[in-house]
């Protein structure tokens, strides 16, 4: 059977997913994409609306990809003024049964206005940047580490974390999932054949973390967004909450998303990131394109840290990137490369935010390693020191604040382009709304500390 270019899933005819339907008596379909906010957006609809799903797509109001957290709609001089509408058509590549959901299936849809793909969509961005490696030969692979926070629901309405003891990272026992949600969480992600490789208490109380196997790009992608958006559903029904914030209130540390990639020949999918000819054997192309990614890290940074709350997390020794670097095995840098060598060669940019929309984290980091690797960019000397705490080697550091990210943003020509003025408009318009709500809000620290003296 014929594999998808970009998910590398099997592209299922109508014909079987039709098969599918029936031997798994599924009633309703649940057509879903994720918008720029990182929320997944869909309908529930009936399997007798199996034919127009996949075929000429789903009509949906264009602007709900310019939907702020409160509701306001963000003008964009992209988006008609008629608010009208767009089509989602699903991706049969993507079309899997929900195991938590009885007598569901659900696929994701690539978005379409006038018949053309949505340039505005932050699934359709990335597939197209994944063209522009196809083209030099490379295919992207890609894997994420993703933390995020559980709290039980209290009877009197408040959130306790799920587990309350300190110096429990790494530890898989039965008192830091007394409720086996883990474990439902697993075998659930697991029967829908996501590429789950292990899961583990993280550092702080209540906080875990999952990781994946590399898969190409888009699956990867894929992978992530429904993971957060379906393990919330599934908490909601065990009584307890999710949150992929970059720090949730009173959380004792941030979640990050930490993200895995390499390339391998598209003909031969073998890894090219290996050569034992050059220094530490990593090959030109791998060091090109953390190049690029060093070059463009601050313009990146709005997407991988996309949210007010986000900068929180960047704090010293809080295996958070502060200064802009990598190193060979270095959790104090932006980029690490861990010691594996052969098909596991890879890169790891640590300084995604788990609140970062994969879609246009991993496109925009692609976007930015390909100026590394179309204009041979030398990566900076490698970092073997403690960058948090070696003054010298200290050169340039994260953008301290939303605010700060999106001027490095529209200072870098390179990203702004690659990203296209369609998504790059929007995407700033809602990030500059939120911070402009953000700071009409009184928090409560500022309450605390000021309300009885002044």
């Amino acid at each position: 059977m014929q594999k998808d270019l970009y998910t590398g899933m099997e592209k299922q005819s109508i014909d079987e997913i039709k098969q599918k339907i029936k031997e798994n008596n599924v009633e309703m379909i649940r057509l879903e994409y994720t918008d720029i906010l990182g929320v997944n957006r869909g309908k529930l609809m009936p399997v007798s609306m199996v034919d127009e799903i996949f075929g000429d797509g789903i009509a949906f109001c264009t602007v709900s990809l310019a939907m702020a957290f409160n509701n306001d709609i963000v003008s964009s001089e992209y988006f008609s003024e008629t608010n009208d509408d767009m089509k989602v058509i699903g991706d049969p590549s993507t079309f899997v049964i929900l195991p938590h959901c009885d007598k569901t299936a659900l696929v994701l849809g690539e978005l379409y206005y006038m018949e053309e793909p949505m340039l505005q969509a932050p699934r359709e961005f990335l597939k197209k940047m994944v063209q522009e490696y196809h083209k030099l030969g490379l295919d992207p692979i890609a894997a994420s580490e993703l933390e995020f926070y559980i709290y039980n629901k209290m009877e009197d309405g408040t959130l306790e974390p799920y587990s309350k003891q300190p110096c429990t990272c790494y530890t898989a026992n039965r008192r830091i999932d007394p409720k086996r949600f883990l474990y439902k969480l697993t075998n659930t992600f697991q029967t829908m054949g996501f590429n789950v490789l292990y899961m583990n208490h993280e550092y702080f109380p209540g906080q875990f973390e999952y990781n994946w196997k590399h898969s190409k790009i888009v699956r990867a992608a894929d992978e992530s967004s429904l993971f957060k958006a379906l393990s919330k559903d599934i908490a909601e029904t065990n009584n307890l909450m999710m949150t992929f914030m970059g720090k949730p209130k009173n959380a004792s540390g941030g979640s990050g998303c930490h993200f895995h990639i390499s390339f391998n020949d598209i003909k031969t999918a073998d890894n090219i990131c290996h050569d034992v000819t050059k220094e530490n054997d990593l090959a030109d192309i791998l060091r090109y394109f953390i190049g690029g990614v060093i070059k463009h890290a601050k313009g990146l940074t709005p997407f991988l840290a996309p949210t007010v709350n986000c900068y929180k997390r960047y704090q010293p020794d809080s295996f958070a990137p502060i200064y802009i670097g990598w190193g060979y095995d270095n959790r104090t840098t932006y980029i690490r490369v861990p010691q594996e060598r052969g098909k596991a060669t890879r890169m790891e940019i640590r300084a995604g935010s788990a609140a970062a929309n994969s879609y246009l984290a991993l496109g925009a980091i692609l976007a930015a390693g390909l100026d590394g690797i179309k204009n041979k960019i030398e990566p900076p000397e490698v970092v073997t020191t403690d960058l948090y705490h070696d003054v010298k080697k200290q050169q340039d550091k994260v953008p301290n604040s939303l605010f700060a990210a999106l001027k490095a943003l529209d200072e870098d020509s390179w990203l702004t382009e690659h990203v296209g003025k369609e998504l790059v408009d929007v995407f700033t318009s809602l990030k500059r709304k939120e911070i402009e709500e953000y700071k009409k809000y009184v928090t409560d620290w500022e309450w605390d500390t000021y309300s009885y003296h002044i």
